[in-house]
């Protein structure tokens, strides 16, 4: 008997665990290392789980997920704080709600340190009306309303500048079940100016007094249907496309006016309206306007829009037809183009390393069936757009997709994001052994500085564990190769072995990746 076929530490199958290494079994019946508690929390706040995954619930990855930010909270809780501030305030996730999420449970979990110290991240966490009402909800769903509550709201109103505080109570007037009206009466705080005790009786009592011109233009706008009053009254007033009533939204006169005050986010995700209407057309002033803002990489970054928030649009916009429902619009090329460009400058520029990289996408089964941050895009089309980041930046790349074994994908840096995620996808299907890039390197003796792979970490089908793999192709070349696991999914695996310093898990759709990585590649 070959007792070394059962307890082999140098090439052990992936349904198995490399003996003494520490693996746990994934949600995909095979072996990987459990990330750490804090890299897990930075994945949650990051990708969340909505959607869950192939091999897992919503529901049970949320479970998971919780379990182990209430247990970082009572270990660190105010480091637990600290981390949510900065991911939220940096703009470096899709989506907030993740951070609001765990804001709550610092508040309801944490000692007496870290609840002061959550309560008193509630304005940089949640900037807007719909975050607060959004924490409430959260944090109703796991404490009561007690002193630190009402305080924090209390803050949140008394703090905001009345401008700003104003056009929050109109544009978000109430979300989930919550109301302004709802959080004044609870919180009952006491008005630090005379502009918002007028703001604070109108959202209580719906009076609307001289001290505020912004409230008597919202309820002018409320009851007219004459274009060129509303166009006046948007203008002057800076309202939000949340208060114009309905039969106006198909003007593009309407639409213009919105424009000139309009935020980044909210302009990228009404571009196909104002395309219906007719106010973007090609070589319109508008539609240059929309062009020069999406090329500006300062007002990209000020606006705090996510990389996935354009790809998303990009996507949606460029085909003419919404996800969901029956619109369609001609696009205009330049705006396609645009939206594409101002994706690759929302991520942090960095310099090219000048390192060999393989990029391994995984397009198993698996991750088509994995959304991004709760995005309709797929883990796979996610990946694809990832690898053209790093292909854009790093002049020596190799693409190659696999699933249960190598798929050739003809990607270059040229290829419109559209055409490389139509690539990706066609090849979407099977089991997943994410040592293939390794030994397709081996085999194939490529020189390669870096491996990337973009996987979700369910990887199982394989003879050999992927940082085996990668311990044979450097003794098999002497080439001291490194591995990048961009992780696609809030699970709580990687493939990367902790243990070996060449070896670097990070999380997959992070504003701050190209950065992340270049520093690791060059380390």
């Amino acid at each position: 008997m070959k007792f070394t076929k059962h307890w082999n530490v140098k090439k052990t199958a992936q349904n198995m665990a490399i003996p003494g290494s520490g693996q746990v079994a994934n949600s995909a019946g095979g072996f990987a290392w459990e990330i750490t508690p804090w890299q897990r929390l930075d994945r949650f706040l990051v990708l969340g789980t909505e959607g869950g995954s192939y091999y897992i619930s919503e529901q049970k990855l949320t479970e998971a997920n919780a379990i182990t930010l209430v247990s970082l909270i009572k270990s660190d809780g105010e480091k637990v704080v600290a981390r949510i501030v900065e991911i939220s305030d940096s703009g470096r996730a899709p989506k907030n709600d993740p951070a609001i999420f765990a804001l709550a449970l610092a508040a309801a979990y944490g000692d007496v340190p870290t609840r002061q110290a959550a309560f008193a991240a509630v304005p940089k966490v949640c900037r807007t009306g719909t975050h607060l009402f959004q924490f409430v909800a959260e944090a109703e769903g796991v404490r009561g309303w007690g002193r630190g509550m009402r305080k924090a709201i209390q803050r949140w109103y008394n703090q905001t500048p009345i401008d700003d505080l104003t056009y929050q109570a109109i544009k978000y007037q109430q979300r989930g079940g919550w109301s302004h009206r709802d959080l004044l009466r609870l919180a009952h705080p006491k008005p630090l100016t005379v502009e918002h005790k007028a703001l604070y009786k109108w959202i209580v009592d719906g009076e609307v007094t001289a001290e505020n011109a912004r409230l008597q233009a919202f309820e002018q706008l409320k009851t007219t249907r004459n274009v060129k009053q509303a166009v006046r009254l948007i203008t002057d007033h800076r309202m939000p496309r949340e208060v114009v009533p309905t039969e106006l939204l198909t003007e593009a006169k309407i639409w213009e006016a919105l424009m000139e005050s309009m935020p980044m986010t909210a302009m990228v995700r009404n571009l196909a309206n104002m395309t219906r209407v007719g106010l973007l057309q090609m070589k319109s002033a508008a539609t240059k306007k929309v062009v020069e803002q999406l090329s500006n990489p300062d007002r990209l970054k000020r606006s705090r829009i996510h990389p996935i928030a354009l790809l998303l649009a990009h996507a949606t916009y460029s085909v003419g037809r919404g996800m969901r429902g029956q619109n369609t619009w001609a696009p205009i090329p330049s705006i396609v183009d645009a939206l594409e460009e101002a994706f690759y400058k929302a991520f942090e520029f960095v310099e090219p390393t000048e390192n060999r990289y393989l990029l391994g996408l995984d397009v198993s089964g698996s991750m088509s069936m994995c959304t991004v941050a709760g995005t309709p895009l797929s883990a796979c089309a996610a990946s694809t757009a990832m690898a053209m980041v790093t292909m854009q930046t790093e002049p020596y790349c190799m693409p190659m997709a696999f699933a249960d074994q190598f798929r050739a994908i003809p990607l270059t840096k040229r290829m419109r994001l559209s055409d490389a995620m139509l690539h990706t996808q066609a090849v979407n299907f099977g089991g997943t052994d994410c040592a293939l890039p390794m030994e397709y390197a081996r085999k194939h003796k490529l020189e390669i500085d870096t491996f990337v792979v973009y996987t979700d970490n369910e990887t199982w089908s394989g003879r050999i564990h992927p940082a085996q793999a990668l311990m044979e192709y450097r003794q098999a070349t002497g080439i001291p190769a490194k591995l990048v696991v961009m992780g696609m999914c809030s699970n709580g695996f990687s493939i990367a072995n902790p243990a070996d310093p060449g070896m670097l898990d990070v999380v997959g759709f992070d504003a701050s990746v190209p950065q992340a990585l270049r520093e690791f590649v060059l380390s």
